[in-house]
C-alpha cells in the first residue's frame, strides 16, 4: 500500500522548521536548447547541499529517546552520510558514518566537519553494509538507510511537493536515480500533488540497475559502477522499488560523456555548482528531448557537493 497524501504533508509540516525551501530556476537558453520549458529545483542550495537533508531530517525527529542516546549509523558516498551528522548534530545525537574509500574527498571532510564518526569501507555495497552492522551490534546505534527507508523517502518527496506547488501544472519531473529513495519520492509527490504529471528517472548506462530491474519486475544489481556520478552507484530496495514500479512509467539512461555534457550546460549557463548525478536526469532529458519538446518539465537538482580538484571538464 501507498503511503498517503496526508503522511506526505504532514512529513513536510515536521521538517520545515529544519530545512530549507529551495529556489526554482530557468534558463532561456536551455529552454532553448532542450524545446521544453525546463524548472530546475535546486537542491543544491539545501542545508548540507543536497537534497538529503530533508530525509535525514525526517527520520531523525521520528527517534525515540532511547534511540537518540544510542545514536545513529548509517553507509553513505556522502551526502546521505553530511544529511545525518548534520541532523544528528543539529538533534544532539551521535552519528557513525560509513563511506567508501573511493568516495570524494570533498564529502568526508564534510562529514567530519558536522561532527559525523567516519569509518571507510572496500566501495562495495556489501562491504558498506557489514561494516554498518559491526557498529550497530557494537554500539545500538539506530540504522538510517540512504534510501530504503520510508521516513527517509517521504522526506524526499518534499522536494518535488514544494516544486509542484510553486508550479501545479508540470508534466514531468526528472529525477537522477542511484539507490530509489529520490525517485520514489518524486513518484509519490507527483502522483499525489502534479495534475496527470509523471516521474521519469535518469540513470547511467554504468550503473543501470534500476532501468534493468523495471523490465524485469524484480531488483537486479549493478554489473558495473565505473561512473561519474558517484552518488548513483548504489541499488534499489524492497521498500522503493514497490513504489517505483507503480509510479514511474520510465528510466531513461545516458553515457558518462552525455553526463559530462550537461554537467558543463549546467555549469557554464546557469552558473551554479552541481554534482555530475544531478546531471543525470538533465542528460536524459537532452537525449529524448524531442519527445518531450513542448512539455513543461521539473528537473530535481539533487546536490552540489563537488570535489572542485576533480572536475570532467577540467582534465
Amino acid at each position: 500500500m501507498l503511503p498517503t497524501r496526508d503522511e506526505l504533508l504532514r512529513v513536510h509540516e515536521r521538517i520545515k522548521p529544519f530545512i530549507h525551501f529551495t529556489p526554482v530556476l530557468q534558463s532561456s537558453l536551455l529552454n532553448e536548447i532542450t524545446g521544453a520549458n525546463v524548472f530546475f529545483k535546486c537542491e543544491n542550495f539545501q542545508k548540507m547541499g543536497a537534497f538529503k537533508m530533508r530525509g535525514a531530517m525526517n527520520a531523525i525527529l521520528q527517534l525515540s529517546e532511547e534511540e537518540k542516546k544510542a545514536g545513529v549509523v548509517t553507509h553513505s558516498s556522502g551526502n546521505f552520510g553530511q544529511a545525518v551528522a548534520l541532523a544528528a548534530r543539529n538533534a544532539g545525537v551521535t552519528a557513525y558514518i560509513v563511506m567508501p574509500a573511493n568516495a570524494p574527498s570533498v564529502k568526508k571532510k564534510a562529514v567530519k566537519d558536522y561532527g559525523g564518526l567516519v569509518t571507510e569501507c572496500e566501495s562495495t555495497l556489501k562491504a558498506r553494509v557489514a561494516e554498518s552492522e559491526r557498529i550497530q551490534r557494537e554500539h545500538g546505534a539506530t540504522p538510517l538507510h540512504p534510501s530504503n527507508q520510508i521516513e527517509v523517502i517521504l522526506g524526499n518527496a518534499t522536494a518535488a511537493m514544494e516544486l509542484l506547488s510553486e508550479h501545479p501544472d508540470l508534466d514531468f519531473v526528472f529525477t537522477p536515480i542511484g539507490g530509489g529513495g529520490l525517485v520514489a519520492g518524486t513518484a509519490l509527490a507527483t502522483h499525489y500533488f502534479g495534475t496527470n504529471c509523471k516521474t521519469i528517472g535518469g540513470e547511467p548506462y554504468e550503473a543501470d540497475d534500476a532501468y534493468r530491474s523495471l523490465q524485469s519486475g524484480k531488483i537486479e544489481s549493478n554489473i558495473t559502477t565505473n561512473t561519474i556520478a558517484d552518488g548513483l552507484r548504489t541499488e534499489l530496495g524492497s521498500v522503493n522499488f514497490p513504489i517505483i514500479k507503480a509510479l514511474v512509467p520510465e528510466i531513461i539512461r545516458v553515457t558518462e560523456e552525455e553526463i559530462v555534457q550537461a554537467l558543463r550546460l549546467i555549469w557554464e549557463r546557469m552558473k551554479i555548482i552541481v554534482e555530475p548525478s544531478c546531471a543525470v536526469p538533465f542528460a536524459a532529458l537532452l537525449k529524448e528531448k524531442d519527445r518531450f519538446k513542448g512539455n513543461d518539465i521539473g528537473i530535481i537538482i539533487s546536490g552540489g557537493n563537488v570535489d572542485l580538484s576533480n572536475l570532467p571538464f577540467a582534465k
